[in-house]
């Protein structure tokens, strides 16, 4: 997963909704009692950092001669290397960015969306040139918590001669650390509706099987329905500009976890991860 992806996982905001199951009124079984075994999914959850799998191409830079690009981000981007802040088109999130070297072994991303920052990214690569660690601060939903991530990114590929050392092929090694705020989703199902909280100001009402409805506080406009796939499953599609950009699959065990497929249609990743019962 590129670094310019700032959270790892699309939860954010502990609700108020408590991880409660129905008591049956008599000794018969209920539809409840059938739920509780295989678990169920209106809960807050928070997300467990080392289950996180990630099946990705490696991301592609290049810093050289004053200029920076992306080749592998969706769509690809090139923007001048000099600490200023340089248009970038297509970006759901931004609308502009700066890149700055601080030294040969480390650089500076701001982004910005009109005249708000929305995240910023510090990139070191190790003295052996094999492993790159980021840095990222994700300011993307206004008046929301910050968000910060850490990570490690291996080289696949060298630098081209002549290139900064942050150029050249990576792909994910691991997520070191997330705030909770970027780890932790709340869903409560009322009849047929689902009802998503995150602690970055984001939230959803959606009918299962029912239209796209948006996602409040997604400054990308984003959108998303919801299809049921069983007592404690369902699957989330997420579009923007009528294109789906990500399909999520939540799952919730008896065993007071929850299994996360999300499939990244934009980028061609999968990353799989559980989640725990808070």
């Amino acid at each position: 997963m590129s670094r310019t992806l700032s959270v790892c996982v699309a939860a954010l905001l502990i609700s108020t909704v408590a991880c409660q199951k129905q008591e049956p009124t008599d000794n018969a079984t209920a539809p409840s009692d059938i739920a509780a075994a295989e678990g169920s999914i209106e809960c807050t959850w928070k997300a467990d950092l080392a289950s996180v799998q990630i099946d990705e191409a490696p991301s592609a830079y290049l810093l050289k001669d004053g200029s920076y690009s992306c080749s592998t981000c969706v769509p690809p981007l090139t923007v001048a290397a000099d600490g200023a802040f340089h248009p970038v088109a297509d970006q759901p999130y931004y609308d502009a960015m700066s890149v700055k070297i601080v030294d040969d072994k480390t650089v500076e991303e701001v982004r910005r969306k009109g005249d708000r920052v929305t995240s910023e990214v510090t990139t070191t690569v190790s003295p052996d040139g094999n492993t790159l660690t980021f840095d990222v601060t994700d300011t993307s939903t206004p008046n929301a918590p910050v968000i910060k991530v850490k990570g490690t990114e291996t080289r696949v590929a060298a630098a081209p001669a002549g290139a900064h050392a942050i150029s050249g092929s990576w792909k994910t090694a691991k997520y070191d650390s997330v705030t909770d705020e970027g780890l932790t989703v709340s869903f409560d199902v009322e009849g047929d509706t689902l009802n998503m909280t995150t602690p970055a100001g984001q939230s959803y009402s959606a009918q299962f099987g029912g239209p796209a409805v948006p996602i409040k506080g997604d400054t990308g406009g984003t959108t998303v329905a919801v299809e049921r796939l069983g007592p404690a499953s369902f699957r989330e599609t997420n579009t923007r500009d009528g294109k789906v950009v990500n399909v999520t699959t939540y799952t919730a065990g008896a065993d007071s976890k929850l299994a996360v497929v999300s499939e990244n249609k934009r980028r061609v990743s999968t990353m799989r991860y559980s989640a725990n019962k808070q």
